[in-house]
């Protein structure tokens, strides 16, 4: 049984080194490429101002929140649910340097997130698969037929589920993963349940046969195989 995280924060800046913080987790679970319902989401008081451009990006402010717990509120939860897992992140790098700065300004003794769970990153895998073209997580909705027509702005779990969908079509084929609205408004919430939704495979391919033009030029060229190699393998 494979048990996977997708996972995805949102920040108040670009870099932990300059005292930037999570200001929203999200996380969603898949044991053997079903997703369980059983998520984790919490937005979380940075204790510093958010930069104007990570506004722009997540449009999350300092009053919104004002009343959230802190990462050291959920620090020992997170772990708890992330221990032993696979985490599936976008960018892996920018997400676990911040979690990893979150958890050395604890007094609990916590190692780093790969002591927990392993990493993979999705940014990586769709470099190997597309070299030189783009792959932002937008890029790759399209690239897949994925629907992320609802997503405006950025927000950890919405991104959670949407690369979940990004990842079950990069490594087994198109799927549709359909986002319950009550998601959609999820502020200050821990989406979780019990029920397991399950992944439709919906694509139905069509079968084309070859028609007498295409089989002539294929006879031709196995031909030309066999004359130019002494050997043709499909003869």
């Amino acid at each position: 049984m494979t048990r996977q995280i997708i996972l995805d924060t949102e920040t108040t800046g670009l870099d932990p080194k300059e005292g930037h913080r999570i200001i929203e987790i999200g996380c969603v679970e898949m044991v053997s490429r079903r997703l369980t319902g059983h998520n984790f989401h919490f937005y979380l008081q940075p204790d510093r101002e958010i930069d104007a451009e990570a506004i722009e990006v997540h449009g999350i402010n300092n009053e919104f929140l004002a009343d959230k717990p802190r990462f050291k509120d959920i620090a020992a939860e997170l772990i708890a649910y992330l221990k032993g897992a696979e985490l599936i992140i976008h960018n892996a790098p920018f997400d676990i340097s911040f979690l990893n700065h979150e958890l050395a300004q604890l007094p609990e003794a916590y190692q780093a997130i790969t002591d927990y769970c392993t990493v993979a990153d999705t940014l990586v895998m769709a470099r190997q698969m597309y070299p030189g073209q783009r792959n932002s997580l937008d890029a790759l909705c399209r690239r897949y037929e994925i629907d992320n027509g609802h997503r405006s702005l950025h927000g950890a779990l919405l991104d959670a589920e949407i690369l979940a969908d990004v990842y079950l079509a990069m490594t087994g084929g198109q799927v549709s993963l359909q986002l319950s609205t009550e998601l959609e408004d999820r502020a200050g919430s821990n989406a979780a349940g019990s029920s397991i939704r399950r992944v439709a495979v919906g694509v139905q391919l069509p079968i084309l046969q070859a028609n007498t033009d295409e089989l002539l030029a294929h006879t031709e060229r196995l031909a030309a195989i066999q004359k130019s190699a002494g050997k043709c393998l499909w003869t």
